[in-house]
């Protein structure tokens, strides 16, 4: 990855997110959890905000149609929020009638009457889930049934990750209106989805990421879309299927959070395929480089030795470590490796290394790296030139 471009904070952020999409059609963003992705999001949507009159469609004044001033955005966004808008009613009392209620106050659902939503969303549900659904609109509720030895079963109470699916679903229909330029969707100029595939298996994590790439790529709409994950197969699925490499109407980068000023930084993921443990390894390098090493570096580090060791046939992760069974270095290093990496360590407060542990993360670090290769370019300076820093 290139050097990153910084950002205060994320307002600032957005305001680079919007101007990037004015030359191109989508931009990736792959962060970890706790960077702040669902917190952009709705920064990038509030930069959108603007106040209008809306016709009111009973009754006239004057001649004049009756109008309601409000403020609304461009951005048709799927986050942790969108979720929001789904809540369960469970029948605690009588436990036969489950049903999924809808805020009938946003205008996520502003075509649900006119637009047969439900034709809509089914075709997309059966790509993923055997479950059925109907939309009471007087309710603003939603049931679920099953089909199971050829008896319907009614008003089920469907997984989490099946519910996310139907959420999912119900949310790409929309972008379809969208697309389409539907009356009740014309204000959506941006589409914002960060992370669709919580709670979700990897099979579906990539289904889900190839439907959402084919249908971004077989329009020639005006939508404009930014898609942040911290699911590192969903992003690879993303990046290869709009082509992010070639394509110049894609951009793909890194998202990362300083942890000494909260400020955030956009680093392109350049032109191979973007990795889960080459993004944990750079994110080490860096703080190995900048000497703000944090507790919870060992719990990532220790991520990249299991994945190193498995993909090599080791079964413990001491195997990436060092070259001989019986080196004392190699002991040590795995006993700390083993206590540092189960304490209750939090991203969100840092707590910072003592120094003696500091110089032993660089040792192992800088001996992994020594021993397989990476491209220079994202590792260029070695610990062991005198760079080190306390």
């Amino acid at each position: 990855m290139k050097q990153g471009r910084n950002f205060a904070d994320l307002p600032n952020l957005a305001k680079q997110l919007r101007a990037e999409l004015e030359n191109k059609k989508v931009v990736l963003l792959y962060a970890y959890n706790g960077t702040g992705k669902t917190r952009l999001s709705m920064a990038f949507k509030d930069a959108g905000k603007k106040t209008f009159q809306r016709p009111i469609s009973v009754g006239d004044y004057a001649g004049q149609p009756l109008t309601i001033t409000e403020t609304g955005s461009d951005t048709l966004y799927f986050n942790a929020f969108t979720e929001d808008l789904f809540h369960w009613n469970n029948d605690l009392e009588g436990d036969a009638d489950r049903r999924l209620l809808l805020n009938r106050d946003s205008r996520f659902f502003q075509g649900l009457f006119e637009l047969e939503m439900d034709n809509r969303i089914r075709p997309l549900l059966q790509r993923y889930t055997d479950f059925d659904f109907r939309i009471d609109t007087e309710e603003w509720a939603i049931r679920f049934s099953r089909t199971v030895d050829g008896q319907i079963i009614d008003n089920i109470k469907v997984s989490r990750g099946e519910e996310n699916l139907f959420i999912w679903s119900f949310f790409l229909a929309i972008v379809q209106l969208a697309l389409d330029g539907a009356d009740a969707y014309l204000w959506v100029k941006y589409v914002y989805i960060d992370d669709p595939i919580s709670s979700l298996d990897e099979h579906n994590a990539i289904t889900v990421g190839s439907h959402l790439a084919q249908l971004l790529n077989k329009t020639d709409n005006q939508l404009k879309v930014v898609i942040s994950s911290h699911h590192p197969l969903f992003f690879n699925v993303m990046h290869n299927e709009l082509d992010a490499r070639k394509s110049k109407k894609v951009v793909a980068y890194f998202l990362s959070k300083s942890r000494a000023d909260g400020s955030y930084s956009l680093a392109y993921t350049g032109a191979t395929p973007f990795f889960h443990h080459v993004a944990i390894l750079t994110e080490l390098y860096k703080a190995m480089q900048s000497g703000e090493l944090y507790t919870y570096h060992f719990n990532m580090l220790r991520s990249v030795l299991e994945k190193s060791a498995s993909f090599h046939g080791f079964s413990n992760f001491s195997a990436c470590i060092a070259q001989d069974a019986d080196d004392p270095e190699r002991i040590l290093h795995s006993r700390l490796i083993n206590i540092l990496s189960h304490g209750n360590y939090s991203l969100f407060e840092p707590q910072a290394m003592l120094d003696e542990n500091k110089t032993y993360f660089r040792k192992i670090l800088n001996d992994f790296l020594n021993r397989y290769p990476f491209n220079p370019e994202l590792f260029p300076q070695s610990v062991e030139e005198g760079e080190e820093k306390q």
